[in-house]
């Protein structure tokens, strides 16, 4: 099989020579970039499966580089940044990284991450791949699980993140059922802990590109509940 490439974006030399070598251990392709030019001149011509996006960076910081590739890209995101605070963290999420680790870090927790990221990823995959329908439809939007593709009522591309594209997968296979904070968790393949705020996060990102009419949501808030979402879902 062809190892999966990961894009070490770091200025720092010796942090990224010591992620690069544990992560060729570990039989994956790893290339380098130490700035955000060096990052979109790469993938202009080669495929990434997964981006190790330092935040403090020389020139376009790592921020703003993940935000402008939500753009067009889906491709995972985990965060490294030398802030701890909560709202750096949930900052770097709402940005549209799929995790994120503080520095220092032990690269054994970052490989572990870089797995269950590339698993879950695989996963909704293999479950596509393995739907007949692999389309529904709601309210006029189309998601298509075999491409990972969301469309609106007028057919145009909507860009989702993994995780995005994983919750919204979820939504609308359990549609109208109150699913907990915990539930989603678990059903999206993540952690506990740090992670529960994230799915307020990504919750909040999915409204900001689903709902067209202020105050009519189609994620609806059930108080000590959880979320539930209220489309009637079809198969297209």
């Amino acid at each position: 099989m062809t190892p999966q490439t990961i894009l070490i974006v770091e200025d720092d030399r010796e942090t990224a020579s010591l992620i690069a070598r544990y992560l060729r251990e570990h039989s994956f392709s790893v290339a380098l970039a130490s700035d955000g030019r060096e990052m979109v001149r790469y993938m202009s011509h080669k495929r990434v499966d997964l981006i190790v996006l330092d935040i403090m960076l020389p020139g376009e910081d790592g921020l703003s580089l993940c935000r402008r590739l939500r753009v067009n890209h889906s491709t995972p995101i985990v965060f490294l940044t030398a802030k701890s605070d909560e709202v750096d963290r949930i900052l770097g999420l709402e940005m549209g990284a799929d995790d994120y680790l503080v520095k220092p870090f032990n690269p054994r927790e970052l490989l572990a991450r870089i797995k269950a990221i590339l698993r879950r990823r695989a996963t909704v995959w293999a479950t596509s791949s393995g739907n007949t329908t692999r389309r529904l439809t709601f309210e006029g939007w189309l998601i298509d699980f075999r491409l990972r593709e969301l469309r609106d009522p007028g057919g145009a591309k909507i860009a989702l993140t993994s995780a995005e594209f994983e919750l919204l997968q979820v939504f609308c296979e359990r549609c109208g059922d109150i699913l907990s904070r915990e539930q989603l968790l678990s059903m999206t393949g993540r952690q506990g802990g740090s992670f529960e705020r994230s799915v307020d996060v990504l919750v909040s990102r999915l409204r900001g590109k689903l709902d067209r009419i202020e105050g009519a949501s189609m994620i609806r808030t059930v108080r000590a509940g959880g979320y539930i979402f209220t489309p009637r879902v079809d198969e297209a």
